[in-house]
């Protein structure tokens, strides 16, 4: 059976002419599936019964099994959604005064394991399908249809590196930008990455959506640490790439650079200085992220006020440079914290828990200079 949720509208084209049927009725199907929220081929009325029944005999339209759901004292909604055998992943909805963001995860666990990053420490159990990834879009707005509302923006910022699952991924943003799906503007679909260089270079060919990217260091030295992939795709490479894609995207649009701010290890005055002169002559916003914590993590957020002259100095160098407001820390939602259920084959989720239990956690020590 093949699950239509897997395929965007090229894909499902191409599906329906293969088996001798008119492309057109593709767009009838994806009329059905994102625009009423219908997953019943007997329902979709103006097919002919003949393709009803056999779409019932070779397809489906499945998504991913709600395992939990939690509510935040701001509103925020976090689901834990079956992926595979065993797993879970988890999406996050934050709705905000004319707006309904959802954080979608791309992967079963990360194989990164940025060090301050709680998803990491689950290890990794391999990707998420488009069906997998685009169902999480479905369900919340499934959510929000009740209330006369939908999904706005999305961001591809929940658990793993959605670059290194790049077709699956590329596919799911289609649905999101199609008029016949999702119809979000490319300017609210934000794929993060923590700098998988060649895959940048390949996402400017095929596609304008906004661009994250987690930087979290000022330094090769700093960032090698805190973000391990630097050490294959150091940030002289990586900002390389981030100019590239940005000037193929015209002069209103600009980058976005994540910064977790860590008490004593990134959050000094001298870094932010030598974090503006990292980016400049970038065209990019800095949204600042006050620690996130999770058991184990070593790590613990700077106080509000080094916050405020980390922000005012990136600020009086000439950057917007915004705070993060944290939602859903109450029930583990905020950015960091999604961890869900993985069948780790890494074995990095067992080495974790060995270092709690014997206290044995490494930290990245304070590398700043005042």
């Amino acid at each position: 059976m093949t699950n239509l949720f897997n395929h965007d509208r090229a894909g499902l084209e191409r599906h329906f002419e293969a088996a001798g049927h008119r492309p057109f009725r593709a767009r009838q199907i994806m009329k059905w599936i994102y625009h009423r929220g219908c997953l019943d081929f007997d329902r979709m009325t103006d097919l002919a019964k003949s393709l009803r029944a056999w779409l019932g005999e070779t397809a489906s339209l499945d998504v991913p099994q709600v395992v939990s759901q939690r509510r935040s004292a701001d509103g925020s909604i976090k689901w834990a959604v079956r992926a595979g055998a065993g797993d879970c992943v988890e999406s996050v909805l934050i709705p905000e005064r004319g707006r309904n963001t959802l954080c979608v995860s791309s992967q079963v666990g990360c194989m990164l394991d940025c060090s301050f990053c709680a998803t990491g420490k689950q290890g990794f159990n391999g990707n998420l399908t488009t069906a997998e990834i685009i169902g999480q879009v479905w369900l919340a707005n499934q959510e929000l249809r009740a209330q006369g509302q939908s999904v706005s923006n999305v961001v591809l910022m929940g658990m793993g590196e959605p670059l290194l699952n790049f077709d699956a991924v590329l596919a799911a943003v289609n649905l999101m930008l199609d008029d016949l799906g999702f119809g979000i503007s490319k300017r609210r679909v934000t794929i993060s990455t923590a700098g998988v260089v060649p895959a940048i270079h390949q996402l400017a060919k095929v596609a304008d959506v906004s661009l994250a990217v987690s930087l979290h260091a000022p330094t090769d030295a700093l960032r090698d640490q805190l973000v391990p992939i630097n050490r294959k795709y150091p940030l002289a490479e990586l900002l390389d790439a981030c100019r590239q894609y940005i000037n193929g995207l015209g002069e209103r649009r600009a980058l976005t650079m994540e910064y977790t701010l860590i008490k004593g290890v990134n959050d000094s005055p001298s870094q932010a200085r030598e974090l503006a002169r990292l980016l400049r002559g970038l065209r990019c916003k800095i949204n600042l992220i006050p620690f996130n914590s999770f058991p184990g993590s070593g790590f613990e957020r700077p106080a509000a006020p080094a916050v405020r002259t980390f922000q005012t100095t990136l600020m009086d160098s000439g950057y917007a440079a915004m705070l993060r407001t944290t939602r859903g820390d109450d029930i583990d939602a905020a950015c960091g914290q999604l961890v869900g259920s993985v069948a780790d084959r890494t074995k990095r989720q067992a080495r974790y828990r060995a270092r709690l239990e014997t206290g044995g956690e490494t930290i990245v020590g304070p590398l700043h200079h005042g």
